[in-house]
């Protein structure tokens, strides 16, 4: 084996091992034993290869095959899924310590005994992927080990062909050589898989790299994750302190410490973490004393990753970095996330995340905060759940929102949840079903468990149901709801917006869509219900077409019809888009909104046709409580031949709306006699009983 980390290949075309002026591919094994027994286990290219190839000679593109342990070629084609869970697999996160740790082991490994040009490698950890799985090509920041991302490897690994640049401590191959070499890469790559996207996730001096390529490949699928682009460095303060690091004994050098407390991050950050856990005060100062003292053991390493030489060498070239693309920015027509942190001391990346926004031509962001500047060691930091958030993985040309949907994980799910648990607290929701014989019954034993299941209800103002209505399936049954949508979920965010592009996150990581098998909820009324006007309600918009029922029918999936109430003791409209579009201002201001985010049903009759977005105002109550009520299953399988009349068809459609509006009226009369309807008296119960406890409500 010759290789440092995973499977390693020089620059030439991709999965190609081409040497330099007769320079080393990579350090043979024979040459360095302890580099062989530190690192088969998770690296290798093939002895074979690296034997064969003469200076000046590329091998024929292959795809970069990784070897366990014992060189056993491990196959990458397993599914993540599980039939027995909703939830997908999951990768326990590693704290900020030890993802510095781990970085600067591979960073160690990756180092020793370099030389060469800069090459790809394919880092083992990541275990199976998903089939047909897009390349992923990590461009890393000035360090330039390629380590940047070793503890998101597991996550990513399942989802995504990983490759990572290494670009060894003393090589001095120039930005423009380095996008040449990507490009040829990333050309070659789309040549042999042309269906299949490229991924291109560059951090700091990477970020440069990517849009850098991008602009040459407009025509190419490529999708651009960029984590604090340094194409703002000259207006990073860190330019003014060159000369004094060009002067400075490399035995006094400074700047050690200074990088090293930007890849530790915001030390507040530890306190706080330590305050959560519980610990004392003298317990949360030998946390931090510990910390500093690992920190002080990283300094030597650091110094062996980024001597003095190339340290000022990665600087000057982040000048003529930041430039190149900047030149050609408008020439990228990649899809775009920017990853921005609100600590970064090195550059001013929210600022310049901002002009990158505006300037591409389609591109998101997404700030962080509470981060600085070396984003993927960040304690929390998740990339893999902000890729689902954004809806930004896909294995094709285009995004299918079934086949390329990512479920979440249990971590995943557990954070939404506890995020929204104050919301759950307040509503305190009541859920009852319906059972095979009619009876009415609290909880949710009523509802089917094998899927094709089509959940139709109402539309609650705002949409405030569904969070309470999601999670209460979810932890009463184990079913995992997929909601049809409105287009504006998914489209990009624009500025004038009623609402931050993060708030739709949660609701695109919890699904979207049908799919095979599902427990699909879908909302006739749409938006026209959930924008309602003053006084409508639990008044259905359903549009006079049977729009849903055919395609019950055509999959055999039962409909459970529900009905929810609650909003009436929450808030109340009193601001609505009748009265904004009597003054101009409010009137221009939907009319752009619904422009920018598409109308649907504009061939529809009646009222679900207006379905203009805007924002009512709402006067607010004294919380009451939310009721849900899911009526009878009503079987369509064996019904096709009877449904293709139109009539039957039209009277199941009647049926099921008939369904909806008994359930919200029998919760109506019900919830009158909730002795536990009020804040006040759920308050009271939970002083006197078990914060666990289940809070009563009326006999169904």
């Amino acid at each position: 084996m010759a290789a440092a980390g995973a499977c390693l290949f020089p620059s030439g075309l991709s999965p190609a091992l081409r040497r330099r002026g007769g320079a080393p591919a990579a350090a043979s094994s024979s040459q360095n034993p302890k580099l062989r027994s530190s690192l088969t286990s998770r690296c290798a290219v093939s002895e074979e290869q690296a034997s064969s190839a003469s200076p000046g000679t590329t091998i024929p593109p292959s795809r970069p095959v990784s070897f366990g342990e014992y060189g056993t070629r491990y196959e990458k084609d397993a599914s993540y899924r599980s039939s027995s869970t909703p939830f997908m697999e999951d990768v326990e996160l590693e704290s900020g310590r030890e993802r510095l740790r781990r970085f600067f082991d591979q960073a160690k490994d990756l180092t020793r005994s370099d030389g060469g040009p800069p090459r790809w490698f394919s880092p083992l950890e990541c275990g199976s992927r998903l089939e047909k799985s897009p390349l992923l090509l990590y461009l890393p920041g000035i360090d330039g080990t390629g380590a940047g991302l070793t503890s998101h490897h597991k996550k990513l690994g399942k989802l995504f062909d990983i490759w990572c640049l290494h670009i060894p401590i003393m090589d001095r191959t120039s930005f423009p050589d380095l996008v040449k070499m990507v490009d040829r890469t990333v050309k070659s790559e789309n040549c042999r898989f042309p269906n299949r996207p490229i991924y291109l996730v560059g951090e700091s001096l990477g970020g440069c790299l990517a849009l850098a390529v991008a602009a040459r490949n407009p025509d190419i699928d490529l999708l651009l994750i960029l984590a604090n682009p340094a194409t703002s460095f000259d207006k990073s303060q860190i330019q003014a302190l060159l000369p004094f690091l060009e002067l400075m004994p490399e035995q006094l050098h400074l700047s050690y410490p200074f990088i090293l407390s930007l890849m530790a991050g915001d030390p507040s950050r530890t306190f706080k973490a330590s305050t959560e856990k519980g610990l004392t005060p003298q317990q949360t100062a030998g946390e931090l004393s510990k910390n500093i003292l690992t920190m002080s053991s990283y300094i030597s390493v650091l110094a062996d990753v980024l001597p003095k030489e190339t340290l000022l060498w990665k600087l000057q070239m982040l000048k003529s970095a930041s430039a190149y693309p900047n030149l050609r920015i408008h020439a990228v027509k990649a899809q775009t996330l920017l990853l921005t942190s609100g600590k970064d001391w090195l550059l001013p990346s929210q600022a310049e995340g901002a002009r990158l926004n505006e300037a591409l031509q389609r591109s998101s962001i997404r700030k962080f905060d509470a981060c600085g500047h070396f984003l993927f060691l960040e304690d929390g930091f998740d990339l893999i759940t902000i890729i689902k958030g954004v809806g930004f993985y896909r294995r094709g040309k285009g995004l299918d929102y079934v086949s390329d949907y990512l479920p979440p994980t249990p971590t995943e799910y557990r954070n939404v949840n506890e995020s929204n648990r104050w919301f759950n607290e307040i509503t305190a929701p009541v859920m009852l079903s319906t059972l095979e014989d009619g009876r009415i019954i609290r909880g949710l034993d009523g509802i089917p468990s094998k899927g094709p299941v089509l959940y139709v209800g109402y539309h609650m103002l705002l949409g405030l149901e569904l969070v309470p209505l999601v999670s209460g399936v979810l932890n009463q049954r184990n079913i995992h709801l997929r909601g049809i949508a409105h287009p504006m979920l998914f489209e990009k965010y624009r500025k004038g917006q009623t609402l931050d592009p993060q708030f739709f996150d949660t609701f695109r990581m919890m699904g979207a869509l049908f799919s095979s098998k599902s427990h699909i909820l879908l909302y006739p009324g749409g938006m026209r219900e959930a924008l309602h006007r003053k006084g409508e309600e639990y008044k259905l918009f359903w549009p006079e077409q049977s729009e849903f029922v055919r395609m019950a029918v055509k999959f055999g999936a039962k409909i459970v019809p529900f009905g929810t109430i609650g909003e009436d003791d929450f808030g109340e409209v009193f601001f609505d888009y009748d009265d904004q579009m009597k003054i101009p201002y409010f009137k221009n201001w939907i009319q752009q909104l619904t422009e920018d985010n598409g109308k649907v049903r504009s061939n529809a009759a009646g009222e679900v046709a207006n379905q203009d977005v805007h924002l009512p105002w709402i006067r607010p109550k004294v919380p009451g409580r939310f009721y849900f009520c899911f009526g009878k299953p009503i079987e369509t399988a064996g019904r096709k031949r009877e449904l293709k009349d139109r009539e039957k068809c039209h009277e199941l459609y009647l049926q099921v709306k008939s369904e909806v509006e008994s359930c919200m009226a029998y919760l109506r009369e019900k919830r009158e006699s909730d002795p536990y309807r009020s804040i006040f008296s759920r308050w009271m119960y939970r002083a006197t009983h078990n914060s666990a406890s289940e809070i009563p409500t009326f006999e169904p």
